[in-house]
């Protein structure tokens, strides 16, 4: 478990809030008819623009700047262009900066379209309250359970969805993928006790009819078994004493259109 320094900090800092801004910026552009390729090379120009790298190209042989993911498919989807969004669709996007050493991670799901399926947009309200609660146990004391216990809970427990168990929040720092792992399930006052200054990503997956979870044969996309919605929202996290200090933001996403989705009309 990596505690950061108060300069180690604002490095982590500095790139949570360049994800957040690349991520606002994709909002203004997802719309039905635009395909994947242009969302990752529209990514690529505006963190390339600012200083900084896509996180996400290259690693472990990765070939996008961002992850797309459409509909059934949870997670690591790559933008291709034969990857259309279209209405009545949930648009999960992911995406990662390394600014000046440090790493920035942060993903939100659109709902695409003014007729909603009431299931997508169930899931998508069930991950994104699932993503708050998560947040309010990254308390130093607490511990690894506490999160995925809160998350889990409300996710099966009130929504009657289900968590992905295969996929895991993490550390962040200097590299994407810190220890320690923090998944979506668990049980309160187990694993690892909390401490101040520790960054992680938490980042809930809920699918609407299975928790398991195929991988396609491009060995990246992650799709749910049965091909029902899934939804996932990830935010960075300073753990602090009393009240957790988010470091990204839906702010600017957010800004015209009510949480936790954005309505995208072709008119």
């Amino acid at each position: 478990m990596i505690i950061k320094s108060q300069e180690e900090e604002q490095g982590i800092k500095e790139a949570a809030k360049l994800v957040s801004k690349t991520l606002a910026y994709l909002a203004q552009l997802i719309q039905p008819g635009v395909t994947g390729d242009k969302l990752d090379k529209a990514a690529f120009e505006f963190i390339t623009d600012h200083g900084a790298i896509p996180a996400f190209k290259g690693y472990r042989g990765y070939p996008a700047s961002i992850c797309l993911s459409l509909d059934h498919e949870v997670v690591h989807g790559i933008p291709t262009r034969d990857k259309v969004i279209k209405e009545n669709m949930l648009v999960s996007v992911d995406v990662g900066v390394v600014l000046n050493g440090f790493v920035g991670d942060c993903a939100y799901t659109f709902v695409v379209g003014d007729d909603i399926d009431p299931i997508k947009l169930a899931v998508a309200e069930t991950t994104y309250e699932a993503l708050k609660r998560g947040i309010s146990q990254a308390i130093a004391g607490n511990r690894i359970g506490d999160i995925g216990f809160a998350i889990e809970d409300y996710v099966e427990g009130e929504r009657g969805f289900y968590v992905v168990r295969d996929l895991v929040g993490h550390g962040v720092g200097k590299a994407l993928h810190e220890d320690p792992q923090v998944p979506n399930y668990g049980k309160r006052g187990q694993g690892k006790r909390l401490k101040e200054g520790l960054v992680i990503a938490i980042e809930p997956m809920v699918n609407a009819g299975t928790r398991s979870v195929n991988v396609l044969p491009d060995r990246w996309t992650i799709i749910t078994a049965d091909k029902s919605p899934s939804a996932h929202y990830e935010h960075m996290v300073i753990v602090r004493k009393g009240k957790p200090e988010v470091i990204t933001t839906f702010d600017e996403i957010e800004k015209n259109f009510p949480a936790p989705f954005r309505k995208v009309s072709q008119n």
